[in-house]
């Protein structure tokens, strides 16, 4: 039986970090997932369990918490009608395939490497938060054929390489090909879905060390903190949209990006030994 104590901390901790990744969510419209994995990280770390496989258990946590939030905000937007459904089916079949790759590759990896990975697609996300345009254009409408072949997998592979939905590739990928806002936020609201079941599925058959792994984890997943997390964000999402309303929230958007990029950076840091 764990330690009580122990259990305590780990508690208290995942109370935190679901309340804040729902506040950052509701107020900046961020993915769930850019938040989670880090503090996930930081969290596991402290309580003690630093193995080589760190990094995949907060992969796989993150992405159990998507597949809730997407579907949730998937039914939300498509009852006012804001899901692009010719994007999604589109481009459906090459995310999966590539949110499989990446759980393979992802499970072969060691905690290092994924840190690398994190903390470089992390600045260039925050790079984009912070300095994107919302005119910037890379055509017309979103990539058919051979195009979007190319671009979904990556999109797949790479969100799961990040733990994260299809909000952070997804909706500057849309943007960027003259989908209205609203409607790639709710589109890539499915993204997420298409990403986080395959995924959580594979990450479900992962081997992880008993001993280096957090009370009650199946496979990857920690299935307490993935409960906690849930609970506390539907608590505290409206919180977030509330401020968000109430103030604007462009700046908030840039300290934030300044925010993940200092997350980032600090993931490098820790991956190459310093």
């Amino acid at each position: 039986m764990p330690d009580t104590t122990l259990l305590l901390e780990m508690l208290a901790l995942v109370m935190a970090i679901g309340a804040l990744a729902g506040v950052l969510a509701g107020l900046l419209g961020v993915g769930g997932g850019i938040v989670l994995v880090p503090c996930f990280f930081y969290a596991f770390q402290t309580l003690g369990y630093d193995g080589p496989q760190l990094m995949q258990m907060c992969l796989a946590t993150s992405l159990a918490t998507i597949i809730v939030t997407s579907v949730r905000s998937v039914l939300s937007h498509n009852r006012k009608g804001a899901v692009d459904w010719s994007i999604l089916r589109g481009w459906a079949p090459g995310i999966v395939v590539g949110a499989i790759v990446g759980v393979m590759v992802a499970a072969s990896l060691r905690s290092t490497t994924l840190q690398m990975v994190f903390g470089i697609l992390g600045i260039v996300i925050g790079a984009y938060l912070g300095l994107g345009k919302s005119d910037w254009r890379l055509g017309e409408e979103m990539p058919k054929g051979i195009r979007r072949a190319i671009l979904s997998p990556f999109v797949g592979f790479l969100s799961v390489l990040m733990g994260i939905g299809g909000g952070s590739f997804g909706v500057p990928l849309m943007s960027l090909y003259n989908t209205p806002i609203h409607r790639a936020v709710a589109t890539a609201a499915g993204f997420g879905v298409l990403i986080a079941v395959p995924s959580v599925i594979g990450f479900l058959f992962l081997p992880i060390d008993p001993a280096m792994r957090p009370p009650y984890t199946v496979g990857a997943v920690n299935l307490p903190t993935f409960l906690v997390v849930i609970a506390m964000t539907l608590l505290t999402a409206p919180l977030g949209v509330r401020i968000a309303h109430a103030m604007d929230p462009k700046p908030l958007k840039r300290v934030f990006a300044v925010f993940l990029t200092l997350v980032a950076l600090n993931m490098l840091r820790k991956a190459m030994g310093y």
